[in-house]
């Protein structure tokens, strides 16, 4: 099977793409998973969450969506397909600013089972972000290959990001992928790893957008699965990852969350009551980031 990143074609089982494999073997083995966190860069988790919250925080976004004038009024609501002017959504935000609108979100990935993983996997009371990132990824729609840090480095570098499709999720509509052993890429880690987006003012915080130039220059191979409601994946800051395009008339609807032991640094920027966010990115004519990666020597 053929799928597309950005504007790049990718055979799954060839050269540069690989499928994921699930953890689900070694859930309640805590120094397997740690284990492997490090080895492989990722633990894909299915059933993760109760597929029936995921579903409700689904309607939500659909409702909203909906509201929007974002959603084709020929289908029904659960199907979410897209109207013909074909905007995507983002919501990032508080979780009091969140709360407004969808509940049943953040009593997913806030939910007690989901801080107890985190507990368990890190080692101590963990705590989660009180920004979170939902988004409605529009047909043709992906995002570039990057490092999670470039955007929130400011504290412990020991923070980890988890991905929540809502709703059942085929590679055509666009899932995540990693690129294995990119957690291990030294001269990017100590180069484009140590770029902060609103110190630095680079254009975009993606180191690129060509899933195959990676492979050819730096090694590794992507590796991506079809997700159904449940499922989450859960990986580092120096975990370089990408999407798959949205290929469909369908809005791919999904949410990436932060945590990280409540002992140690946090980034200022996305806790508190009003978190500020990127506050400078943006703000003054920037670099591309061709030109940095130049100056990178990457």
């Amino acid at each position: 099977m053929k799928v597309t990143i950005g504007q790049r074609e990718l055979e799954i089982g060839g050269k540069y793409l690989t499928e994921l494999r699930d953890s689900n073997d070694i859930f309640d083995d805590t120094e397997s998973l740690r284990a492997r966190l490090v080895e492989e860069g990722y633990l894909l988790i299915r059933g993760f969450h109760d597929r029936e919250r995921i579903m409700s925080a689904r309607m939500e976004f659909l409702q909203k969506l909906q509201s929007m004038g974002r959603l084709d009024p020929d289908y029904s609501l659960e199907e979410g397909v897209i109207a013909k002017e074909n905007k995507g959504a983002m919501w990032g935000g508080s979780g009091e600013k969140l709360q407004v609108d969808f509940p049943h979100f953040l009593d997913t990935v806030n939910h007690p089972s989901v801080m107890e993983f985190f507990d368990r996997l890190l080692g101590g009371e963990s705590m989660t972000y009180d920004y979170k990132w939902p988004r409605a990824i529009p047909y043709g729609g992906n995002t570039g290959a990057h490092y999670d840090v470039v955007y929130m480095g400011r504290g412990t570098k020991r923070v980890y990001t988890m991905w929540t499709p809502f709703g059942d999720t085929s590679l055509e509509m666009g899932t995540l992928a990693m690129c294995l052993g990119s957690q291990h890429f030294e001269r990017i880690k100590q180069t484009y790893g140590e770029m902060d987006v609103d110190r630095d003012n680079v254009a975009t915080g993606w180191f690129s957008e060509d899933p195959i130039e990676i492979v050819d220059t730096f090694g590794g191979q992507w590796a991506t699965t079809e997700f159904q409601a449940g499922d989450a994946i859960i990986f580092g800051m120096y975990m370089m990852h990408t999407s798959l395009n949205n290929n469909t008339n369908r809005y791919r609807i999904s949410a990436d969350t932060r945590y990280q032991l409540a002992s140690e640094p946090v980034d200022e920027r996305w806790i508190g009551h009003k978190p500020k966010g990127h506050y400078a990115w943006g703000q003054t004519p920037s670099k591309s980031v061709a030109d940095a990666r130049k100056e990178w020597g990457v």
